[in-house]
This record gives C-alpha cells, sequence and structure tokens, in this order.
C-alpha cells in the first residue's frame, strides 16, 4: 500500500495538476478546463511549481540524518532551502517570503533574524508533510521539526502552528486514521499546545514587538488555526455544493486556510482521490498549494494504489520522490 510513497506522490500530483490554475478564478478556469476543472496531468513530464520543490528540499535536510535535534537540522535546512533559492529551476513564481528569507540565510544571517517574522503565507506548510512521513517520531520531536522549518522563513506564529498541525494530520493518516476524524483531531490539538513555545526549537523568535511572552505569541497562531479548523468542521456540516471551496474555508494564501481548504477538499472526496484534486484545483485561491495537500492527505490515506500509474513515471521529480520513499533499509529515510 505504502502510505508515504502515495502522500508524496500526491502532493506533487496535486501541485501539477493545479500548476495551471493558480493565479485563475473559477470562471476562467471553467472556460479553459469546463466545469469540473482539470483532472490530467499536462505534460511529460508534469511540471510541478516550487511547492514540491520545497517540500523536496525539506525531505532532502531530512534524509539519513542519525538524530533529529535543532543544531543538527538548522544547517541542513539553511542548506537546502539557499541551494533551492538559487536554482534554475525555481522559476515556478516562487513566493516573495520564502525567497526574501532565503536569501538572509544565504547570507549567513542567523535564522530568527533572517526569517520574515510578520509572514503566515502557506510557504510555511505547503512543504512541510515529508515531516509527518518520518518513522518512528514520537509528537514532541514532530513538532519541532514542523515549527522549525517553518520558521525559518515564516516568523508569525500562525504559520508555526499551521505546519505543525499539516504534519500531524499526515502522520495521523499514515497511521490510518480515517479522514473525516481529522479535522476533530487537530482542533483537539490546537487546544491542548496553546500555550507551548518551544523554546529548544524556537529559540528568541518570539521576542519581536507585538509579544509580551512567549506563550501569548504562540497561542495567537493556535487561536487562529483553531478559528479556521471551526470552519471546516462547519462546512462539512452543510450539503456539499459542489462549487469553489475557499468560499467555505478560505483561499489558501496563507498557512491556516490552506490546511482548511485542502482538508475540505480531502474529506469531500476522500474515497475519489483524483477528484479531490480536481475539486482543489477548481478553486479561486492558492489553487497549487491548496491541491498539493489535498493529495498528501488523501496518497496518506489510501497508498500509491490511488493515483494512476502513468502518474508516477509522468510527474516531474519522480527520481527523487521515488529515492526519498524507497529507500535502502540501512539508512534512516521517509518509509512506511
Amino acid at each position: 500500500m505504502n502510505r508515504v510513497a502515495g502522500s508524496f506522490y500526491g502532493l506533487a500530483f496535486g501541485d501539477a495538476l493545479a500548476r495551471p490554475t493558480e493565479f485563475l478564478t473559477v470562471a476562467e478556469i471553467d472556460e479553459r478546463f469546463g466545469p469540473l476543472g482539470p483532472d490530467e496531468l499536462d505534460g511529460d513530464p508534469a511540471l510541478v511549481t516550487d511547492d514540491t520543490q520545497m517540500a523536496l528540499a525539506v525531505a532532502w535536510a531530512l534524509h539519513g540524518v542519525d538524530e533529529y535535534t535543532p543544531a543538527v537540522l538548522e544547517p541542513r535546512l539553511r542548506e537546502r532551502f539557499v541551494a533551492w533559492s538559487v536554482s534554475p529551476d525555481n522559476d515556478r513564481a516562487p513566493g516573495m517570503t520564502c525567497l526574501r528569507a532565503c536569501a538572509n540565510l544565504a547570507d549567513g544571517v542567523p535564522w530568527v533574524r533572517a526569517t520574515i517574522t510578520g509572514s503566515k503565507g502557506c510557504g510555511a506548510n505547503m512543504r512541510v508533510t515529508p515531516v509527518g512521513l518520518l518513522p518512528g517520531v514520537d509528537l514532541d520531536l514532530l513538532a519541532g521539526i514542523a515549527q522549525l522549518q517553518a520558521a525559518m522563513t515564516h516568523g508569525h506564529p500562525t504559520a508555526l502552528a499551521a505546519s505543525e498541525l499539516t504534519a500531524y494530520a499526515t502522520w495521523l493518516l499514515v497511521e490510518g486514521a480515517d479522514l473525516t476524524t481529522i479535522p476533530a483531531a487537530l482542533r483537539a490539538r490546537c487546544a491542548d499546545q496553546r500555550t507551548v513555545y518551544r523554546h529548544d526549537w524556537l529559540d528568541t523568535l518570539w521576542q519581536g514587538p507585538a509579544a509580551t511572552t512567549p506563550e501569548a505569541y504562540i497561542s495567537r497562531g493556535w487561536d487562529e488555526c483553531a478559528d479556521a479548523l471551526d470552519r471546516v468542521i462547519t462546512a462539512l456540516t452543510h450539503p456539499d455544493h459542489g462549487g469553489d471551496a475557499c468560499l467555505d474555508t478560505g483561499a489558501g494564501w496563507r498557512a491556516e486556510e490552506a490546511l482548511a481548504t485542502s482538508l475540505y477538499c480531502a474529506i469531500r472526496h476522500a474515497d475519489a482521490p483524483v477528484q479531490a484534486l480536481t475539486r482543489a484545483a477548481h478553486t479561486s485561491g492558492d489553487s497549487d498549494s491548496i491541491a498539493a495537500l489535498t493529495g498528501a492527505f488523501v496518497g496518506a490515506t489510501h497508498g500509491l494504489p490511488a493515483w494512476p500509474t502513468d502518474w508516477i513515471t509522468r510527474i516531474e521529480y519522480t527520481d527523487q520522490i521515488a529515492a526519498l520513499t524507497t529507500p535502502p533499509a540501512t539508512t534512516q529515510h521517509l518509509a512506511e
């Protein structure tokens, strides 16, 4: 079944399917792809965006590591983020927050000053699902890694909380949780973690102009994520109108909305993985990030058989995804 491979490929498939729709209105998507939106990958290879590229950067930073600590992971993440930022393949409309923060990291600025403190863009969590695919990590370790990789570019507390929740959702699904239970599980995590500031991972990040204590800083992020999840839970109690999911749970440009709207699409089409991607791509907001996370969630639920076989060979970076999800047993890796 390989839920890990299903999730990573699902992220790339959603990203590629929605790449042409990201900056289009629903009316423009309808005109180009028909009233249901795109349902087939375009090209060979089918190109992805910065979402998949940065998810690969995170995954490679974690690959082959013997010990997951801030001291070990920060330089590895820095190296991979900077390499992505200057790569000739970084021509897929990357987010300005990531580019600005990576430029600071490239200059050797300590990450707590390199990050863009006011940003809670979805660049923080579009790339985090590989953290949820790590074998043998407990929730404290998952939380620390997820928040650190977000904090290095996006210093807003909501970016941190949304990234942890996105990784946690992926972890739960790989462990066999039902998709329909995920919003409530994440909502409970918001309440449980509301005042938990992870000093060992986040250092002095909280010391911005608006925060008085670490707890006050981080609680804002959890509260905003809780509100977004409440919108998902409420929307799912209503009949599915079949239209733009962004109208129900947000446009997805912000981290908490990308999580919320991708969960909404995944749950609405929990038993139809390709249809879930199409629904996510057929949106007025940040369609590629929404569809990428939708694919990661549905793929973690159904495993690799969720996806058309020919998509696996046609997707860009398939060699890297395969290497990360089916590595030798003798190395630390992403595995079921």
